[in-house]
């Protein structure tokens, strides 16, 4: 036997419904906290040099990582295993 059930709600009521919590206040508190990290930055999105510097600062660190990875990945690959005895 099937049978269907057709619940006709708001989101509010189905979260009350499935007894999960409100979270409405801490999303509005980060929402917020992106807007003012975004209008603080927004000087620097006008300033296309400064933009362009603040991405090569973030891209020189994430090139060397990756550089540091690879090369003790090529390290241990190039060091004979060990006798297992």
């Amino acid at each position: 036997m099937r049978m269907t059930i057709d619940i006709d709600c708001t989101p509010e009521e189905a979260r009350r419904l499935f007894g999960m919590p409100d979270i409405s206040s801490v999303n509005d508190m980060i929402v917020e906290e992106m807007n003012r990290k975004a209008r603080e930055n927004l000087d620097s999105l006008a300033d296309p040099e400064r933009l362009v510097d603040q991405w090569m600062n973030v891209g020189g660190k994430g090139f060397e990582q990756f550089q540091q990875m690879m090369q003790s990945m090529s390290a241990s690959a190039t060091t004979p295993p060990k006798d297992k005895k």
